[in-house]
């Protein structure tokens, strides 16, 4: 008996991100539940996702007025992380996902699904397109970074300013103002993994895993963060993650004199603007009172 071969469907969108950021917010559940929707009267109510091979995914979705609702359900057939999901749907038609990397911050995701009999080619199109849409205004704004800059002057010389802020007392007290229980754990050297460790609300580690990308001594140091800690354990898919991931955090330190100016730059996700505008000025007071201390 002949199979009965179904029309191939293609839809696309280019996301101005990188492609780790797009695949985490297009497979964790956490992130699904806010972008996978056709149209605003529709919602995911909750998300299950087993990304390995023979794993099988299940989006409940629903009308908002609670009229109807059906399962989105299939199972994992190819996996390869950052540039491919292939999948069949309960139904057996089979959908392939492609990620492309456009370049640093751009991302190009194709999508081709074989069209079922029971609505037009057309309308499936549209529908899917649609939710390729949220995705890309979801993803957009979720990832979106600033560069903050602060700046002060210090009356203590460089290696005085320099030694204190990665020194692990001087670490303790002046970034007290963004956690109480604030330290770091690992190495300033360039190129080594550290943790910058406090306590959350319910009293468990928390706080973020990064690498020095560059270090010269009082003269400028540049963290790049690459997730969040979540009970002292990394991790790489947390709906927090993806808002810091990669962002760096550069100390400039330049002499003037008997004083020094240091200047911090940050990626800043926008949601925490405001926090970071309002606490980074108060840390670098406390840096510059213990610096400036029996001088």
């Amino acid at each position: 008996m002949e199979t009965m071969r179904r029309e191939i469907v293609t839809v696309e969108t280019e996301i101005q991100t990188s492609v780790k950021k797009v695949w985490a917010i297009l497979t964790n559940p956490e992130h699904i539940v806010m972008w996978n929707q056709a149209s605003d009267d529709w919602h995911t109510t909750k998300a299950d996702n087993d990304l390995v091979v023979g794993g099988t995914f299940n989006y409940r979705m629903e009308a908002k007025d609670g009229s109807s609702g059906f399962d989105f359900k299939g199972k994992y057939t190819g996996i390869n992380p950052y540039k491919e999901l292939e999948f069949v749907l309960d139904d057996g038609r089979k959908v392939m996902i492609n990620l492309q990397e456009v370049d640093t911050n751009k991302t190009r995701l194709t999508e081709s699904f074989e069209a079922e009999d029971t609505f037009p080619v057309e309308q499936q199109k549209f529908g899917w397109q649609a939710i390729l849409n949220n995705l890309k205004k979801y993803t957009e704004q979720k990832t979106m970074t600033e560069r903050l800059r602060f700046e002060t002057e210090i009356k203590a010389n460089v290696e005085k300013v320099y030694t204190t802020m990665i020194d692990e007392v001087g670490y303790r007290e002046w970034t007290s103002v963004f956690n109480p229980h604030s330290r770091f754990e690992g190495s300033w050297e360039k190129g080594a993994d550290i943790k910058f460790i406090g306590m959350d609300e319910d009293g468990k580690e928390a706080g973020m895993f990064s690498r020095i990308k560059d270090n010269i001594r009082n003269e400028f140091i540049s963290i790049q963060h690459l997730g969040i800690l979540e009970q002292g354990d990394t991790e790489l898919t947390s709906k927090e993650n993806v808002l810091w991931e990669d962002g760096l955090e550069n100390y400039t330190f330049i002499a003037n004199g008997d004083s020094t100016i240091l200047i911090v730059d940050l990626d800043s996700p926008t949601e925490y603007k405001e926090y970071f505008e309002n606490t980074w000025p108060l840390a670098l007071n406390k840096l510059k009172e213990i610096c400036e201390q029996g001088v």
